[in-house]
């Protein structure tokens, strides 16, 4: 799998991609509350795409799209970028319903991760995460990020503001990268064993 910078000329398979996974997304996917989230239309899509390319420019967001065997296969944005003496961001990320459970979106969260803290210089990234969803918190979970509290009414959800669970990663935490740390766990599990502990 792989991450790259999202491209305008991705409006349509991104489209297609949420229209299909709409039942899979809604429940836990920020939402406008004087907009509805899904449309059929590509217009909110390319003004969305627009939207984190302007702000990739200006040094506040990272928009990525996750590919698996060079397919589209979700998105994950490192957004709310705060530069200074807090050089922070908040991960957000989605993967097609279909390709849930290989993963995909931890090994992307840990590539996303490894670059803001080694190549763009950021030293903090949050995760907020509705407490029922499970699958996302377990994603940060066997990635090491750490539960700070509860959010509460912290973003609009699927028409109503929803408390969500704080997960933060510094650069301390991983030293040596999220992503060698990740597949060290992976072939651990896969051997039955558990990882070596970082020094």
């Amino acid at each position: 799998m792989g991450l790259r910078p999202l491209r305008l000329r991705d409006v349509r398979v991104w489209r297609e991609a949420r229209l299909r996974n709409a039942n899979w997304l809604r429940p836990w996917e920020p939402s406008n509350p004087e907009t509805p989230l899904f449309r059929t239309g590509l217009g909110p899509y390319i003004s969305m795409a627009g939207t984190l390319r302007r702000e990739a420019r200006q040094g506040l967001a990272l928009p990525w799209v996750v590919t698996y065997e060079g397919a589209f296969a979700g998105q994950l944005t490192i957004g709310a970028i705060v530069w200074g003496s807090a050089r922070s961001a908040q991960i957000g990320y989605w993967v097609d319903g279909a390709l849930a459970g290989r993963g995909v979106i931890p090994t992307a969260v840990a590539m996303a991760v490894d670059h803001c803290f080694f190549t763009t210089g950021l030293h903090r990234v949050e995760a907020n995460i509705r407490p029922e969803n499970h699958a996302s918190r377990r994603v940060v979970e066997k990635l090491g990020f750490r539960e700070e509290g509860i959010r509460r009414r912290h973003l609009h959800i699927d028409g109503a503001w929803r408390d969500h669970i704080c997960y933060a990663l510094t650069i301390e935490d991983a030293p040596r990268g999220l992503l060698v740390r990740w597949r060290r766990a992976r072939e651990a599990a896969a051997h039955g064993g558990a990882p070596h502990e970082e020094v």
